[in-house]
């Protein structure tokens, strides 16, 4: 009997101590100005060559994989849970989604409405309904715009191996 109530006792330990550290859990907390990198580092030479997202359409019609290129664009929206993603708006009001390379880093809100180079791959990638879903859902899109997602799309996918906020 003692056994079984220091088994539980563990259990429920580990439960609650595990939900507290997922409230914990969120953004890093910084300001995002410019010069800060998330990240790997964004090489002086990225820097200078980044290419504008008109540009780095161009060459994803070309081929539908762009390694190690950089780019330039305005930060629009940042997952507000954790920070694992971003949205970048091109010059033409088009937009495109930024994951992190392996999960391995995250951005604060704070960069929303920052310019940034990213460093990494594009490419063109078909979004099911449900991770389409998903990530509405992680940035507070009403249910109503949630609901109207019904078939997978075409978009532009960036994996950022470094971001740095510039001017």
């Amino acid at each position: 009997m003692k056994k079984l109530v220091l088994l539980l006792t563990i259990a429920f330990s580990t439960l609650v101590f595990s939900q507290e550290a997922e409230k914990k859990m969120g953004p890093p907390e910084e300001n995002a100005t410019v010069g800060e990198v998330y990240g790997g580092k964004v090489s002086a030479v990225a820097e200078k060559s980044a290419v504008s997202p008109a540009q780095l359409q161009k060459k994803l019609k070309k081929s539908k994989k762009v390694e190690n290129v950089a780019i330039k664009g305005k930060v629009i929206d940042v997952c507000d849970k954790k920070g694992c993603w971003l949205t970048v708006e091109t010059e033409n009001n088009d937009k495109f989604f930024v994951k992190m390379k392996d999960y391995a880093f995250f951005v604060p809100t704070a960069l929303k409405g920052k310019n940034v180079v990213l460093e990494g791959t594009a490419e063109k990638k078909v979004i099911s309904v449900n991770e389409q879903k998903h990530y509405a859902e992680d940035a507070k899109k009403p249910q109503s715009e949630i609901d109207a997602i019904t078939k997978p799309q075409e978009e532009i996918r960036f994996v950022a191996n470094g971001i740095k906020v510039v001017n």
